[in-house]
Parts: C-alpha cells; sequence; structure tokens
C-alpha cells in the first residue's frame, strides 16, 4: 500500500511495517516497542493487530496498525532529519485523512456518492454492449473490458477506492465514466475496432483531466 495513512472502520491509520520502512528501522525492532507500549491499558485502542503477505514467499506475517495518537507515541523518540521528515509527512497525510473522513458525513458528499453511482451504472450498460462488440470482433477476454475501463476511469481521476474518494474526486470520476460511455457509443456507432475505441477513451480523457487541473490552478 502507497499511502501512508488509510482508512479502516472509519478511522485514519498506519501500519507498523511502513512505518519500520520509512523510518529505516527493522519492523521486529518496532513491533516490539509496540508491544512495549500495550503493556498500559490505555494504549489498546491506539494499536490493533492485523497481518500483510509478503510478496518473496506468499507467507503471512503479523503487524499492528495505529492511530494518530499510536504513530505519535511510537516515533517519539525516533531523531535525525529523515526521522523529522517523515513524522512531517504522515502529520500531514493524517490531516488529510481526517479532513476526508469528516467531508464524507457531510449530505454533499453522501449525494455525490449517489449521484456516481447511477453515472456508473450507466456507463456499466455501454461497456456491456462493448463487451459483445469485441466477442464479435474476435476477443477471447471481452469480459476483462469492465475491469480495464474501471481502471482507467480511478486512475484519470485520480482514485484508488470511491469510497475513500472526494467530493472533488468524485465529480470527476463522474465526468470521466460520462466520457467513457459516449466514446463508446460513438465507436461502435462508427464501426472502431474495440482497441481503437480504449485508445480514443484514453485520448480523451487525458485531454480532459490536463484541462480539469488547469481550471483547478487557475
Amino acid at each position: 500500500m502507497d499511502e501512508l495513512v488509510y482508512l479502516r472502520n472509519d478511522e485514519a491509520v498506519c501500519s507498523s511495517l511502513q512505518v519500520a520502512e520509512k523510518f529505516e528501522k527493522r519492523h521486529d525492532n518496532v513491533m516490539r516497542s509496540i508491544e512495549g507500549l500495550l503493556k498500559n491499558e490505555e494504549t489498546h485502542e491506539m494499536f490493533k493487530n492485523s497481518s500483510y503477505i509478503e510478496e518473496q514467499n506468499n507467507q503471512r506475517y503479523p503487524m499492528y496498525l495505529m492511530n494518530r495518537d499510536g504513530f505519535s507515541l511510537l516515533v517519539m523518540g525516533f531523531t535525525g532529519k529523515k526521522a523529522l521528515d517523515w513524522k512531517l509527512q504522515y502529520i500531514k497525510a493524517f490531516n488529510q485523512m481526517e479532513k476526508f473522513i469528516r467531508e464524507k458525513q457531510t449530505q454533499t458528499w453522501i449525494e455525490t456518492r449517489k449521484a456516481g453511482k447511477l453515472t456508473r451504472k450507466a456507463e456499466t450498460d455501454t461497456i456491456k454492449n462493448l463487451v459483445e462488440y469485441a466477442k464479435g470482433q474476435g476477443s477471447q477476454h471481452a469480459d476483462k473490458l469492465y475491469m480495464t475501463y474501471s481502471k482507467l476511469a480511478n486512475k484519470m481521476a485520480g482514485i484508488s477506492k470511491r469510497d475513500e474518494a472526494t467530493v472533488m474526486q468524485l465529480n470527476n470520476l463522474s465526468l470521466m465514466e460520462h466520457i467513457i460511455l459516449c466514446v463508446i457509443d460513438s465507436g461502435i456507432i462508427a464501426g472502431k475496432h474495440y482497441k481503437e475505441i480504449y485508445q480514443d477513451c484514453k485520448k480523451r480523457l487525458e485531454t480532459v483531466k490536463d484541462l480539469a487541473y488547469l481550471e483547478q490552478s487557475a
């Protein structure tokens, strides 16, 4: 996971594994430090048992997830310029995630998410037509187009999970999905190859994304 801080049960948390990596500590030493902190009952809500899968051997190993308070306690004794830099980055990441958690509770976010689901449904219906169209052109993996276009829209909107997206990101995602369904429909009508339709979508979205960024920075 690339994010320093992420959502777990509507709480901003970070992992002991990534803290160890960023602060250049051995993970087993970080785990022992956390276990030392857990000897105090007041810290039990700050750290939660979790696990991760090691890519090299596909084995599962233990780690801890911690909230802001747990993180602050853990890294309090970490010193040096690099440590300070990472502390500041984590503080910023916690602030951003906690701001998003507050935004997610607003009626604006709820209504935007609901509207986005309708756009997603329309896009999915259009992709369903594209799947059959691609099969007619000889595609052996046409069913993967749902995932292909979903990844494209998410990437262009700058999100990884819809339920962890801000109102602005959700609006951008709906725009991307609307463009996708329009380009697919026009591509099918024009009789284009399904791979060409994808490239058309990608080019159109890249143009729109660049314009959107220009508008936001203006």
